[in-house]
């Protein structure tokens, strides 16, 4: 009997929620495609009609993570008194509050931090690495927008304070997902952020 698209759709969704428990408890490199069929309660067949391998479905895990909008960030930036390090700051902190609080982010995240990039798995290397230069050319261009209103010290550059901002957010969260949660990332994230920005702005003269 032919499935419908419907169906065909639910067997897809079981089979990623199968991955992201399977990849997590065993790690991409020691988990098969059958063991995911085996955990989904799926035939090999039905697993390879949908995914050609491992990373095609560590990939798509990574693709149903909703990721700060580019976008989103360059509108609320649009407006030429608009407060760049105030909003850069709070995407930032919502970062890490939503990842303090999502189980399902923390598991692919987790996920992709401990995947060998190497042979079938370097086509997530290249994948990351298109995301990271779109993120590096968002917040290079708010910082510049912030040189251009004066409120950028002159110990750094948009490239640097970009870099910077950047460092500390995937340090935070790597050094968090990786090594057993150890502090409150959403509270002592918060107070890292905070410290940084004060670092960026112009020193205020005196009178």
């Amino acid at each position: 009997m032919r499935r419908t698209k419907a169906e065909a759709k639910e067997t897809r969704q079981q089979i990623l929620l199968a991955a992201e428990k399977v990849f997590y408890e065993k790690g991409v490199a020691h988990a098969s495609m059958e063991d995911v069929a085996r955990a989904a309660g799926v035939t090999r067949g039905a697993i390879y009609w949908h995914f050609a391998n491992r990373a095609d479905l560590v990939l798509e895990l990574y693709n149903s993570l909703p990721m700060p909008q580019e976008e989103l960030i360059a509108r609320e930036l649009e407006a030429e008194n608009a407060d760049v390090f105030g909003v850069l700051e709070r995407v930032g902190r919502e970062w890490l509050e939503l990842l303090a609080e999502d189980e399902h982010r923390q598991r692919i995240l987790s996920i992709l931090l401990r995947c060998d990039n190497t042979g079938e798995f370097a086509v997530i290397s290249e994948r990351q690495n298109d995301l990271d230069d779109e993120h590096m050319q968002a917040l290079e261009a708010a910082f510049v927008k912030a040189e251009r209103q004066g409120k950028l010290g002159d110990a750094w550059t948009p490239r640097s304070a970009a870099s910077m901002l950047r460092w500390v957010i995937k340090g935070l969260c790597s050094e968090w997902l990786l090594f057993g949660r150890r502090f409150d990332i959403a509270s002592e994230g918060k107070d890292a952020l905070r410290r940084l920005f004060a670092t960026y702005s112009t020193p205020t003269p005196s009178t």
